[in-house]
């Protein structure tokens, strides 16, 4: 199988590695001295220090070689890396090299809404190219864990059936299991809204507030991400899986979660500025918070965990003031809004 992997980052090039082990992969990147590191070192030392990649795995600067190397072949594959803020503008790149009656089969690998638009992954692809195409490849995954060959279980989320299998043929191999589904809007809810309840958590636990209320915490946050999802048109038990409460618990406890990270330094004072700074990539849950408050909004979704995350993040809510907003809520039904 022929795979193009566009973005170095951490998640791009962890797939990449692993695809690398049982198919022809070629990883494009924006940064040259990253991608000479892999291939001279197999390493990328800014986002996967220390961690040896497949020796087979081929780097490629130039974006439009990189394309090809997917195109003309019966059994191919892109895969898109990079974040969300670049889908719109890396498949327009790709509109420019070769029509897209031409193209293989097209995965993302993005979590999160569109700044401005509010839109999904899905929505976004749709909209530049008029029509639905591709799925994502999501679920409960740190990438310096699939990086080092560790056990690990994904979706393969998409509606046309054709592209789940081949998102299968890509990754189902060595310690990776891929488990296909149909639900691409609950699997994108998921995988974006986790990101806000990462951060949540992460200021819950830097507040040593405790395990029950860490757990109180990530059951109504999932609460939240189901409610949203069923108003977008997804299957509320797609939230029950792993694109769901499997990727909602690793980024919620997990170390290596970033959005966690902010969470923890919300707790200790820091401001979002010097926060961002010193994680030094991107954390989904910060711009995803607004978005996902304002769309709440406009569908009438309560959804009081983001808006207390997004107030923290961008009006100047104290941390323990978001804890006390939260305690102060009405009591209610477990399973009502």
């Amino acid at each position: 199988m022929n795979i193009t992997v566009f973005g170095a980052g951490a998640w791009g090039t962890a797939v990449a590695a692993h695809m690398s082990f049982a198919h022809d992969v070629m990883l494009w990147g924006r940064d040259a001295d990253v991608l000479q590191s892999i291939a001279s070192q197999r390493e990328n030392p800014r986002y996967l220090a220390g961690i040896k990649l497949s020796p087979t795995l081929k780097v490629q600067p130039d974006f439009s070689v990189a394309a090809r190397h997917a195109l003309g072949s019966a059994d191919a594959l892109w895969v898109l890396g990079t974040p969300m803020g670049a889908l719109r503008q890396t498949m327009l790149q790709l509109l420019e090299i070769v029509p897209f009656e031409q193209w293989p089969p097209l995965v993302w690998l993005c979590k999160g809404f569109e700044v401005g638009t509010g839109q999904m992954p899905h929505q976004v692809i749709e909209d530049v190219l008029g029509k639905p195409y591709g799925g994502a490849l999501t679920g409960p995954s740190f990438a310096a864990e699939v990086a080092r060959g560790l056990p690990c279980a994904l979706t393969a989320a998409s509606a046309d059936e054709s592209t789940r299998q081949a998102m299968v043929r890509a990754a189902h191999h060595a310690a990776l299991r891929v488990y296909e589904l149909d639900d691409l809007v609950g699997a994108e809810v998921g995988g974006a809204v986790k990101n806000i309840m990462a951060v949540a958590t992460g200021i819950c636990d830097g507040m040593q507030l405790g395990l029950n209320a860490r757990a109180a915490l990530i059951t109504r946050g999932m609460a939240e991400i189901k409610r949203l999802a069923v108003a977008l048109g997804a299957q509320a038990e797609t939230l029950n899986g792993l694109s769901g409460f499997g990727d909602l618990i690793l980024t919620c406890t997990g170390d290596l979660s970033r959005n966690r990270r902010v969470g923890l330094m919300l707790a200790q004072g820091k401001c979002l500025d010097t926060i961002l700074k010193e994680l030094g990539q991107v954390a989904e849950g910060v711009k995803c918070a607004p978005v996902v408050k304002q769309l709440a909004s406009s569908l009438s979704v309560d959804m009081p965990i983001t808006a207390a995350v997004n107030a923290v993040l961008f009006e100047g809510l104290s941390p323990g003031e978001g804890v006390m907003r939260l305690l102060s809520r009405e009591a209610r039904s477990e399973d009502s809004a």
